[in-house]
């Protein structure tokens, strides 16, 4: 009889949830961790949708003439009837992004890595790289295409000149913020400096540069853009300064949606790769609590 009432009370609580879980059913925390993770990206769309619905529908209602501001669609249009003028050039604007991205953080790493060594060398070099990036860029920018000409080194100069002020400050911060327990215990064991520096400080300081990766990645079209404003054969800024020139607002616009994605993508790519080489440092946004969570 209490073998019954057993049964009966395991199908009931079955029934109607209180017994024990079913098998295969995932627990509650990862059921909101998928649910947060896919929430992020959803919510960026929906807002970007939302925006462009917004412009279109006050261009279409204020009547807006297009040479002033075009309509999502007319932009779109644009894209797909003038496809290989733009993504031709926008081939040319890409490769000079990625070599000014590469040379920038080349020289960023070295002239951090250059500074951390020394006091002196720091209070020599750190008053030249923040006169390097007070300079305006549009500035600097004639006095590179003298230099070296109206091909794809003035590009790669420019980019590169953008990108080092944030990946070198990074990796100087990440470099001098190194523990100090960590230190000690290295001279303790009586490790040089340059051991010190690949095996502690430099580790240590990875994420920081991951950071200055990302913003790099994020201003990486600028240099590479102001270069073809100034003096270019191709490439989307000249696109774009021929079209401005014209009145051809939506092709002006066509060329800036490229630079977007081309943006998007390259910061995405860097995350993804810094993600993958800091694995053991913690993403703080992603640790803290979601108010769904709550």
């Amino acid at each position: 009889m209490a073998q019954a009432g057993a049964t009966a009370r395991g199908r009931l609580g079955d029934g109607a949830g209180l017994g024990p879980k079913r098998r295969g059913a995932a627990p509650a925390h990862w059921a909101r961790g998928r649910w947060a993770l896919r929430r992020w990206p959803w919510a960026a769309i929906l807002t970007g949708t939302g925006a462009l619905a917004a412009w279109e529908g006050l261009v279409r209602v204020l009547g807006t003439p297009a040479y002033i501001l075009p309509p999502p669609s007319r932009v779109a249009l644009t894209l797909v009837t003038q496809a290989p003028l733009l993504w031709r050039d926008a081939l040319t604007t890409g490769a000079e992004m990625l070599g000014g991205l590469m040379l920038g953080t080349l020289g960023g790493i070295a002239v951090a890595l250059v500074m951390a060594q020394s006091r002196r060398l720091e209070q020599a070099l750190g008053p030249l790289l923040v006169v390097a990036q007070a300079l305006p860029v549009f500035a600097i920018a004639p006095l590179l295409v003298v230099w070296f000409g109206f091909g794809v080194a003035s590009k790669l100069a420019m980019a590169g000149l953008i990108i080092f002020f944030p990946v070198s400050t990074s990796l100087f911060e990440g470099l001098r913020r190194t523990d100090e327990g960590l230190i000690d215990l290295a001279r303790l064991n009586r490790a040089s400096r340059r051991d010190t520096l690949l095996i502690i400080r430099l580790p240590a300081a990875l994420p920081a540069l991951g950071a200055g990766l990302r913003v790099a990645a994020a201003v990486a079209p600028l240099g590479a853009v102001v270069g073809e404003w100034v003096g270019s054969s191709s490439g989307l800024g000249l696109v774009m300064l021929h079209a401005n020139a014209r009145m051809q607002t939506d092709t002006v616009f066509a060329g800036l949606t490229i630079l977007v994605v081309f943006s998007l993508a390259l910061w995405a790519a860097v995350g993804a790769l810094t993600r993958r080489l800091v694995f053991w440092a913690p993403d703080t946004l992603a640790d803290l609590p979601r108010p769904g969570d709550l």
